[in-house]
């Protein structure tokens, strides 16, 4: 009977223990996880069923079973070993009226309780490993900004009492140096906290045209420094004062404009900011951010929100960065209901925009409820597309244009001994010549070296035979 049941269901390599009997409760098959794990060999066909589950049905020789058993899903029962010691189980009797076979599915509970306490322990483990993490990178964090907030305290009393000029370069240097310590710090602990859950934002009310006003003056100096332009416009539908975290949404457009500005050197910067849509008292604002820099290839941009990743370790190694900024970017943007994205192209430019809901105070509610939503342009105008591609395009007249412009500059931050504008606006000399002839080549890299160097002689030379190349060749 047993090799014939087992032949007509092959469930030996079934990983549930499985019994099959007959309508007297006698065992006539059972699979090898049900002889093993129940210490039977062989000779558990014939067992009568009782022998496994002795308070559930009863014993040979009576009726064969309770016919609650059957058709009644999975019961929780406890299942005896051959040597009469039991564990629990999660056992399903079927039966067919037209059969006189009846089948048992378990599976043995002890395993599971087992494996879900180390699971439970193991849960246990990484939340106390992850607490200690982010306090031990809380108090290395605070640890850290005293010795850099003394160094930036004596740096700035030596800036007001220092006239030598190549002291004073080195005194912005260090200043400068720290002030990205600070923010080196600042992004590692906000890391840390939006990774261990703790992260909570500060709603309140402010005027956020006056913000806008401060992003921009705060950047803007920056940006035409380098001889950019900067445009940043904002929609009259965009309320004046919302509920929301102001610092935060300062750190997010400060991230992203910093990133743009570091990565473009020709061209220029441009922001815009509208609301979308209006749900009650919430409005949700979209910010873009557009630039003319190195832009960056499709298959790499999904690395750009990751946290600790940059686009290519040279991008590290000349720019600097930890590639955290974006990343607590999108963790801060989704905090506050919204979401953010890129579009770039490999040296034409990106396009960052991202969305958060902000909530209205009480005497915005009516007029926001009166303002048709304008709907946010994605893209650049044909004119505009032109005209980036002009501006590295060597020899058009755009290119010219700014080229002249970025050389006159140069020019003036040698005679004032400012080595590192020079430094900038060199590297905007090097990209408005990528596409030059050989010749305008090799006369910018030898000026850009003779920059690095200091070396004003030089730079004089490779700027005069620079110009009149440029003059010829415009003749």
């Amino acid at each position: 009977m047993e090799r014939n049941d087992c032949h007509a269901f092959p469930i030996d390599d079934a990983l549930e223990m499985i019994l099959m009997f007959d309508q007297r409760g006698v065992i006539t098959c059972a699979n090898t996880a049900a002889r093993t794990k129940l210490g039977y060999g062989p000779e558990i066909s014939g067992e009568h069923i009782s022998s496994i589950f002795p308070g559930d049905f009863k014993p040979a020789g009576k009726e064969s079973g309770e016919d609650g058993m059957f058709g009644s899903g999975m019961q929780s029962l406890m299942a005896y070993r051959k040597n009469l010691t039991c564990f629990p189980v999660e056992a399903k009797f079927v039966k067919k009226e037209d059969s006189e076979i009846r089948v048992c599915l378990m599976n043995d509970l002890l395993e599971k309780e087992f494996l879900n306490k180390k699971i439970e322990q193991m849960e246990q483990e990484i939340q106390q490993a992850s607490k200690v993490k982010s306090e031990f990178v809380a108090n290395v964090t605070h640890e850290l900004r005293t010795p850099v907030n003394g160094i930036l305290g004596n740096v700035r009393e030596l800036l007001d009492l220092e006239t030598d000029s190549r002291k004073l370069r080195s005194l912005n240097l260090m200043e400068r140096c720290c002030e990205d310590m600070h923010k080196l710090i600042n992004n590692i602990l906000d890391f840390s906290k939006l990774d261990a859950g703790k992260f909570v934002l500060d709603p309140q009310k402010f005027n956020l045209r006056e913000m806008l006003d401060y992003i921009k003056a705060n950047h803007v100096n920056r940006i035409t420094e380098k001889g950019l332009e900067f445009f940043m416009t904002v929609s009259p539908q965009v309320p004046e004062f919302i509920v929301g975290d102001e610092l935060r949404i300062v750190q997010i457009l400060n991230n992203v404009l910093s990133n743009a500005q570091k990565f473009t050197t020709v061209g220029k910067i441009s922001m815009e900011v509208l609301p979308t849509a209006v749900m009650e008292d919430h409005v949700e604002l979209f910010f873009i951010i557009v630039d003319t820099g190195i832009g960056i290839d499709k298959a790499d941009q999904d690395k750009l929100f990751k946290s600790f990743s940059q686009v290519d370790a040279s991008i590290s190694r000349r720019y600097g960065g930890t590639g955290l900024g974006l990343n607590i970017c999108k963790q801060l943007v989704e905090l506050m209901g919204g979401n953010i994205g890129i579009e770039s192209v490999k040296n034409k430019g990106t396009t960052v925009s991202f969305s958060i809901w902000v909530q209205l105070p009480e005497e915005e509610k009516a007029v926001m409820a009166t303002r048709e939503m304008p709907l946010p342009v994605m893209r650049k105008d044909d004119e505009e597309e032109q005209r980036a591609a002009e501006l590295k395009q060597y020899g058009t007249e755009t290119n010219r244009e700014e080229l002249k412009k970025n050389l006159s500059k140069l020019i003036l931050c040698v005679e004032m001994e400012n080595w590192e504008k020079a430094e900038m606006f060199m590297e905007s000399i090097r990209q408005l010549t990528d596409s030059a002839p050989r010749e305008v080549s090799m006369l910018v890299l030898r000026l850009k070296m003779a920059v690095q160097k200091e070396n004003y002689d030089k730079i004089s030379v490779n700027l005069d035979s620079l110009r009149a190349l440029i003059d010829s060749e415009e003749s």
